[in-house]
């Protein structure tokens, strides 16, 4: 005989059976979500996060809206960005164009000076270019002549010697050893002031030697290359020599180069009259330049050919 208390399930009170319904509604209810979320993470990449972020107040940056072509290339120049190489060439190119503007306001300037010359200044001088220029040109087909009588005089011997006593004239003649004479200009320099001073002097000899003076006197002193002047007081000395005013100067060469290189605007004879001189020049056919100096003899130069 059964047991009165024991019930089958489908007799158990009614409402037993209707809570153990809730209670299993709610667990599948509770694991749904659960089961889905592990789904969704594990159907997406890894890098992909499980929750999108929220729109609207999720404290999220908005993205750059897009930039024009202007904006883009403003933003890639600026701040400029320079290397090593870039600032080479940049002080390289400064340096240059440096030098660049130097040069030309250097010209400038000897641009202006000729351009406020006068019309017969610029003519002297461009016939002073000339002349040299053709002086030049003579003295180089007098060494090509030379050369040409060597190569072809049957006493190669004689005329080689010849050459050389003739050499050895015109070194003297520069050296200041023997006695000169030929056309040439005598400029003679009234100092009542005191003002003419050697540097003056100087360059008066410096500018007819560049004229083409071959032989120049000064008060009975010959000047040569090693010619040097000094103040001494009120007077000047050449190479020792006390000499006093009036200057006069004896000079061999053409006279048609030698006048008109003083007389160039800005040059010796007006730098003189500043210094209120009174300056006369002279051409002459016939200048005889007759103060000798002694050959020196040197203490360390020798001939190469020895």
């Amino acid at each position: 005989m059964s047991n009165p208390q024991e019930r089958p399930a489908d007799e158990r009170p009614a409402n037993e059976q209707l809570e153990n319904l809730k209670n299993l509604k709610n667990l599948k209810n509770f694991e749904i979500p659960e089961n889905r979320e592990n789904r969704l993470r594990k159907e997406l990449p890894p890098e992909v996060p499980g929750r999108a972020p929220e729109q609207g107040g999720g404290g999220g940056e908005e993205p750059d809206p897009a930039l024009t072509g202007r904006q883009r290339l403003v933003k890639g120049l600026w701040p400029p960005r320079f290397t090593r190489a870039q600032l080479v060439v940049a002080v390289l190119l400064f340096g240059l164009g440096f030098g660049l503007a130097v040069q030309v306001a250097s010209n400038s300037d000897s641009d202006s000076a000729l351009r406020g010359a006068r019309q017969e200044d610029l003519v002297r001088i461009l016939d002073e270019l000339d002349d040299r220029t053709q002086r030049l040109e003579d003295e180089k087909q007098g060494l090509e002549k030379q050369r040409q009588e060597l190569e072809n005089s049957s006493d190669q011997a004689e005329e080689a010697r010849k050459q050389t006593v003739e050499k050895e004239r015109q070194l003297g003649v520069l050296a200041g050893t023997v006695a000169a004479q030929g056309p040439g200009i005598t400029m003679t320099i009234e100092d009542t002031k005191g003002t003419v001073q050697a540097d003056m002097l100087l360059d008066a000899i410096q500018e007819l030697r560049a004229a083409g003076a071959e032989a120049i006197q000064v008060n009975g002193v010959r000047v040569v290359a090693s010619t040097y002047l000094t103040d001494s007081g009120k007077s000047v000395d050449v190479d020792g020599n006390k000499i006093n005013a009036p200057y006069r100067f004896q000079v061999i060469g053409k006279p048609q180069d030698l006048e008109p290189a003083l007389n160039i605007p800005g040059g010796v004879v007006q730098t003189l009259e500043k210094e209120q001189a009174t300056v006369s020049i002279e051409r002459s056919d016939k200048i005889v330049v007759d103060a000798l100096r002694a050959a020196k003899q040197p203490d360390y130069a020798r001939s190469s050919s020895q």
